[in-house]
């Protein structure tokens, strides 16, 4: 295994500090995964029924159940999965997503993260589930991973793209993966023509302190590197209710407004896209 490296973008230093190191993890769903990432899908209106004194309560669990449907999703792409093979979720966060990847395929998965309290969070996690042995989180750059070339079937961003180099990213994810593997990706993007001119964009990305990539970038960075595009599904109208629901609960950030006028004006999508590598091919 070659040395990794950790050389962390000031920027990117600033989101981990600001945004992914809060004193406490917050909830977790009701299948006991904590995710850090958006939802899909519409909310149950039983949640607005319950009593008063509830019904903050029941709202942050809906907004955990679209979380956890959205992670779904993405686990629904990544087709032949065997418990032989080995995963890497790529700015994995709390872990949420990797733990239901390895209940769901049993199989190995690797986190990585430039977040030290969310690697030991993850991994203290992983011990408390019996599955250290298969769940292993790291602090790493996913830029410069140190794992073994072709060593990974499947790879996933969920949330994440924005904070890289889209090019430099997916030269490592095509270094990693082996022949016939895929990637699968969602992220929030910018409209090729509107959204560099959009001020709500603007806010989402001075909010996140990241750099939103236009939609077109992560198809031109993913052909420069042998990646073959087999899915692409704009889940923008799936977004925008969770993003609603989120706007009034106790857990709102101040940028719903931002993400819904971006969403409605069309200068923000929110994307799913799954790619096979084909660089083995020329080999």
């Amino acid at each position: 295994m070659r040395g990794h490296r950790l050389a962390i973008p000031e920027k990117e230093m600033m989101h981990v500090s600001v945004e992914t190191e809060p004193t406490a993890p917050g909830t977790a769903a009701a299948n006991g995964f904590y995710h850090r990432h958006c939802g899909v899908g519409g909310p149950d209106a039983s949640a607005f029924l319950v009593p008063a004194e509830r019904r903050e309560e029941a709202v942050i669990a809906e907004l955990r159940r679209l979380e956890s449907a959205q992670a779904d999703l993405l686990l629904d792409q990544f087709g032949d999965v065997r418990p032989g093979d080995r995963l890497l979720d790529a700015g994995s966060g709390r872990g949420g997503t990797s733990f239901m990847a390895n209940l769901r395929f049993g199989c190995a998965v690797d986190g990585v993260s430039i977040s030290e309290a969310q690697v030991q969070f993850a991994n203290d996690q992983a011990a408390a589930r019996g599955v250290a042995d298969h769940v292993r989180f790291h602090y790493r750059n996913m830029l410069d991973t140190g794992f073994a070339t072709g060593s990974h079937q499947a790879i996933w961003t969920n949330e994440t793209t924005m904070y890289v180099d889209l090019h430099e990213l997916y030269r490592e994810f095509a270094r990693l993966l082996r022949g016939g593997g895929r990637y699968v990706c969602i992220t929030g993007c910018s409209n090729d023509v509107t959204g560099g001119r959009s001020t709500a964009v603007s806010r989402i990305g001075q909010h996140y302190m990241c750099d939103i990539h236009p939609r077109g970038e992560y198809f031109r960075a993913l052909a420069a590197n042998d990646f073959v595009p087999v899915t692409v599904v704009d889940l923008t109208r799936d977004a925008i209710p969770y993003c609603e629901l989120r706007a009034g609960s106790p857990e709102a950030t101040g940028v719903e407004d931002a993400f819904l006028a971006a969403y409605r004006e069309g200068s923000f999508h929110y994307l799913l896209i799954v790619a096979d590598y084909i660089g083995w091919c020329r080999t």
